[in-house]
């Protein structure tokens, strides 16, 4: 019976040992952006985003210039223009800072959009650098220092399978 319990005792060892060195994780770091910014990829994209941009910006520019010549007209004229000629000049300025307003918030997206199409392949490309030097090191878990978010981690510790599982989702 002693005999039987000190095998089972070692063999509980064994498995906490087992267990303990299996739970050692090695964790690395890296300032993630400022790898992709120093990719030469990076200065193309940043020169196409900028021209991109800057169709937006004349686009929005000339319609600023449209706007203040409307203004300033407005407030030339207005001690001598009826109700409703100042009503419809009033609209006419209001239309033309929500289409200004509308512009932009559609740029702003359009050039965010593009920002991700360019940077996509340079992003790709740091991540599995970042994978492979992981992989060849030992790393477990690599930490982007910039943002905090996980750029590695091990397929067997990804729990979102299991919990989509549990939710029901596909």
């Amino acid at each position: 019976m002693k005999k039987l319990f000190k095998v089972a005792l070692v063999a509980v060892s064994m498995l906490f040992a087992g267990n303990f060195a299996k739970a050692q994780a090695k964790i690395g770091h890296i300032n993630f952006n400022q790898l992709v910014d120093q990719m030469p990829e990076s200065k193309a994209v940043n020169t196409q985003l900028q021209a991109y941009q800057k169709q937006f910006v004349d686009q929005l520019t000339t319609m600023n210039n449209e706007y203040n010549t409307k203004v300033q007209a407005f407030q030339a004229q207005n001690a001598t223009m009826t109700d409703a000629v100042r009503t419809a000049k009033a609209n006419e300025i209001q239309d033309i800072q929500k289409r200004m307003q509308d512009y932009n918030n559609t740029a702003q997206q359009q050039v965010s959009a593009k920002s991700q199409e360019l940077s996509k392949p340079i992003i790709d490309k740091a991540r599995a650098a970042v994978a492979a030097v992981a992989k060849e090191k030992g790393y477990t878990y690599v930490i982007d220092t910039y943002t905090t978010d996980l750029i590695v981690s091990p397929e067997a510790d990804d729990l979102l399978p299991a919990a989509k599982a549990r939710l029901g989702l596909k």
